[in-house]
């Protein structure tokens, strides 16, 4: 994957600041993390933070923007570069791998305390364009939606980075590194392709689940239509 160079914002005090905030609300969370903690590890002045951003909860809005963009970013180049006939989906997704690394922590504890909605929504909106052309190929109707299932894709997907101590100490290497990252690329690739139930299989399942529900649902009707019985 081609890259480009630094944003512009990343080189201002601005863009410490905001860097100096994903380390400390990815460390202690939004809450116990301090603005003062922040314009010292940023090496600026309280009244800077102010100028920039206003509150803390603006500075907050800011690092979920800035992961937003990033996500964007490489996207674009990845669509790009498919296009053009180069980067591989393996090692487009150890790339994106890498690229977020450095934000785990944040995103982590960020989505677990139920917040970064911008940043988990621009992640399902990326989801479904890549559905979209997979659902062209394909010839059984989906279950579900392609936003229900880029939903429930994306949280699964984020998983790996919220559990990435355990993801990594299983696979015996860190995945946020260049060969953690390819090792998980690969085994994504395997499970994908390789699925663990077949489209008959499948839609027995289907079925079954349907008719549980329809059952339970009669149930619980027959209960409030008589519920002395």
């Amino acid at each position: 994957m081609t890259t480009s160079g630094p944003d512009p914002e990343d080189l201002t005090a601005r863009a410490r600041i905001r860097d100096a905030a994903l380390w400390h609300f990815g460390e202690y969370g939004f809450e116990k993390a301090t603005t003062r903690a922040i314009t010292e590890s940023a090496g600026v002045s309280p009244g800077l933070l102010r100028h920039h951003f206003g509150s803390k909860q603006a500075l907050r809005e800011a690092c979920d923007a800035h992961l937003v963009k990033l996500i964007s970013r490489i996207n674009e180049q990845a669509g790009a570069d498919t296009a053009a006939g180069g980067v591989s989906g393996v090692n487009h997704v150890a790339a994106s791998m890498a690229a977020l690394g450095p934000y785990q922590r944040y995103l982590a504890r960020a989505l677990t305390e139920g917040w970064a909605e911008p940043v988990f929504d621009a992640m399902v909106q990326m989801s479904e364009q890549w559905l979209a052309g997979l659902d062209e190929r394909r010839s059984d109707p989906p279950f579900a939606d392609r936003k229900a299932r880029a939903t429930v894709g994306t949280a699964m997907a984020l998983a790996v980075g919220i559990l990435h101590k355990h993801v990594s100490r299983g696979l015996g290497v860190d995945v946020s590194g260049q060969e953690g990252a390819h090792l998980l690329a690969l085994t994504v690739l395997d499970l994908y392709s390789h699925p663990w139930l077949s489209p008959e299989e499948a839609a027995a399942y289907r079925d079954a689940l349907d008719k549980t529900a329809t059952d339970t649902g009669a149930t619980l009707r027959s209960a409030e239509e008589h519920p002395d019985e």
